[in-house]
């Protein structure tokens, strides 16, 4: 029987990662009545009795790991040292789930729980910057990109440190439920709507370290507004004061990534919107999210979201699932 990814496990265990742990329980343990379907949480243990986690205090999971036997998607929040040590009750849970399609998520070091399972042997895979070089030492057959905030590979998805699970957490909503479900969580949450997984982990200068940054930040809000617009870095560079390569350079530094980059993921989200009502067709909703033609939205809508404008419409004309 296909395995439901609105069953979903997060599992505990002594030494838990207190942050990690709490950002899944919120984006997947939180009831959302107004949207269905939602997910069923479940939160299981590796070892009975209560579990130490950081922070000083202890958590007792309602449930063990025969949770994973029926989870269609199963989190791993962390790991404790040695990373590279996982109980084999784990792992056989963890390939078994995996054989039966389950869908793998880790955030931070919980990577390397996946990794000592076999399922990211010849995948990429992320993990937090400080742990990237020890993963990639200990698991060779992986391919381990240090940089971005989340990798998703279908079936195994990994984020990196601490608050990218967020990312990885609404990226997963978005995939199930859709990018108008996903921003309503991140507008709960009073967290940033999406960051693309291919965003650095972090930057070298502070978001609040120049007061151009703040220019930056109003301008990015005025531009989701005029997607339809032929921006250029010439044209933004112009409206900020600064010359095309001083706004290209503090753009990457305040974002992660390139105008051009982030300005084509801004208008596929844009995309995304139009089409779930499912009562525009493909040019109409490619020139209102500022695409040339259908083709060009085609061409990045596969690239970003991982399957096709008319895919995803048809999706979104019965239920979510």
């Amino acid at each position: 029987m296909p395995r439901d990814r609105w069953n979903v496990a997060i599992v505990t265990y002594d030494g838990l990662c207190t942050f990690e742990f709490g950002c899944m329980a919120e984006l997947f343990g939180t009831p959302q009545p107004e949207i269905d379907p939602w997910y069923t949480l479940r939160v299981c243990s590796v070892t009975p009795g209560p579990n130490k986690a950081a922070g000083g205090f202890k958590i007792t999971a309602p449930y063990t790991l025969r949770a994973l036997d029926r989870a269609g998607t199963i989190i791993i929040p962390g790991w404790r040292r040695p990373l590279t040590e996982a109980p084999d009750s784990l792992l056989r849970k963890i390939r078994r789930a995996h054989a039966d399609g389950a869908r793998l998520v880790s955030v931070c070091s919980g990577a390397f729980v996946l990794a000592a399972a076999g399922v990211l042997d010849g995948l990429r895979a992320t993990t937090h910057w400080a742990y990237a070089e020890e993963l990639a030492e200990s698991f060779p057959k992986l391919t381990i990109d240090p940089d971005v905030l989340y990798v998703d590979e279908d079936s195994v998805l990994t984020s990196a440190g601490s608050a990218a699970g967020l990312d990885l957490g609404l990226h997963l909503i978005r995939r199930d439920c859709g990018a108008s479900v996903a921003n309503a969580i991140a507008r709960k949450l009073v967290i940033p709507p999406h960051r693309e997984g291919g965003q650095q982990q972090f930057i070298d200068v502070p978001i609040d370290a120049a007061p151009d940054d703040k220019k930056l930040a109003s301008l990015l809000d005025e531009i989701r507004h005029e997607l339809t617009h032929p921006h250029t870095v010439v044209s933004l560079a112009r409206r900020v004061h600064m010359s095309p390569r001083t706004f290209a350079r503090r753009f990457k530094a305040v974002t992660g990534t390139s105008p051009h980059r982030w300005l084509t993921h801004e208008r596929v989200r844009r995309a995304q919107m139009i089409l779930e009502s499912g009562t525009i067709d493909i040019e109409t909703a490619a020139r209102s999210a500022g695409f040339a033609d259908a083709q060009l939205l085609r061409l990045h809508f596969k690239r970003i979201v991982g399957t096709s404008p008319t895919a995803y419409c048809k999706s979104f004309r019965g239920d979510h699932a």
